[in-house]
């Protein structure tokens, strides 16, 4: 009878992602992962409900990023704000590009033209299937056979999710479908570019919302996006702020980050693949928007394949006979 070894890690600090999770994360990590996931889910329903009161996706930038600033400049002042906390400009510039209102105005656009299934489902499997692709590069992951059975079911499952037209998209919902796999690819960017540079997660997030916010502004005056929030319902408002910029801007953030860090970025990126799902959930009760059967399919569909290519889904008995033989040891 053969047990997996405990892991190792890397010379740079990442956990070898070939390993199972099971009884080898740490706790705190796998708790951030899920935190920032759940948060995830929510922030999908109010983007969505959001557009459909008129808000354009500059204004979600501002909601995004201003709170978050406003949050964690006195944290960022009382350590050192001329060097943002250590992160520097350059990096600083680069981690807003990916992550900042760039990201924002792909994934809230994409909402101008296909569903929520569509946002909770491409979005988060983009980031997954890119960040496996660059720890299998730059990490030397090993691309097993659950891994490549996963990729399939995902395709599968994008696929049956872009065929359906629904109401709020037409004929452009392909549009929206291209937006969401930008936002993905650009997230998934941030997140290695995270892991190499070694970067704390409150000190990221506050460079991050600042840089942000001097951006977002700009941008929403130029557009009037003071009177349509001026116009917002109150409730609906504060609503969104607290979604938008606490929740999403800031506790979700750095609680990837910290996943990130303790987990390794491929690892860490196993965590979008409970989106779809709690999205679709929590859709329900707080929009009363139920999802067509091709979408729930398509989605189902999805997420088993993340977690199949994440190797969540494996027995194991299949996880040893994959593991190399220097990652086992006799019980």
């Amino acid at each position: 009878m053969t047990a997996l070894a405990s892991p190792r890690s890397t010379d740079h600090g990442e956990v070898h992602p070939s390993l199972t999770l099971q009884g080898s994360a740490p706790k705190s990590g796998l708790a951030a992962g899920v935190l920032a996931a759940l948060i995830w889910a929510v922030y999908f329903v109010f983007a969505k409900t959001g557009t459909a009161a008129g808000l354009l996706p500059q204004d979600f930038a501002l909601l995004r990023f201003g709170p978050a600033a406003l949050v964690l400049l006195p944290w960022l002042i009382r350590h050192d704000l001329p060097r943002l906390a250590g992160i520097v400009w350059p990096r600083a510039f680069a981690l807003t590009l990916l992550a900042g209102p760039p990201f924002i105005l792909l994934s809230s656009a994409g909402y101008l033209y296909a569903p929520l299934s569509n946002g909770a489902v491409i979005q988060p499997s983009a980031v997954t299937l890119a960040s496996m692709a660059a720890a299998a590069v730059l990490l030397g992951e090993r691309i097993t056979r659950a891994k490549v059975i996963g990729i399939a079911l995902i395709l599968a499952g994008l696929a049956v999710i872009a065929s359906h037209k629904s109401h709020s998209g037409g004929s452009m919902v392909w549009l929206g479908n291209l937006l969401f796999l930008g936002a993905g690819l650009s997230w998934s960017a941030y997140t290695i570019l995270f892991k190499r540079w070694n970067l704390d997660a409150v000190a990221a997030t506050a460079a991050v919302a600042l840089l942000s916010t001097l951006l977002a502004l700009p941008m929403l005056v130029l557009t009037g996006g003071f009177t349509r929030l001026a116009a917002l319902p109150l409730q609906t408002l504060l609503a969104q702020i607290m979604v938008q910029g606490v929740l999403s801007g800031v506790v979700a953030l750095i609680a990837f980050g910290m996943a990130v860090r303790q987990l390794g970025a491929a690892r860490a990126s196993l965590f979008p693949a409970v989106v779809p799902v709690a999205a679709m959930i929590l859709s329900v009760p707080l929009t009363g928007m139920v999802p067509a059967a091709v979408e729930i399919a398509g989605a189902l569909l999805a997420t088993v394949g993340l977690l199949a290519a994440m190797g969540l889904l494996r027995s194991p008995r299949f996880n040893t006979r994959t593991l190399p033989a220097s990652k086992r040891m006799s019980s």
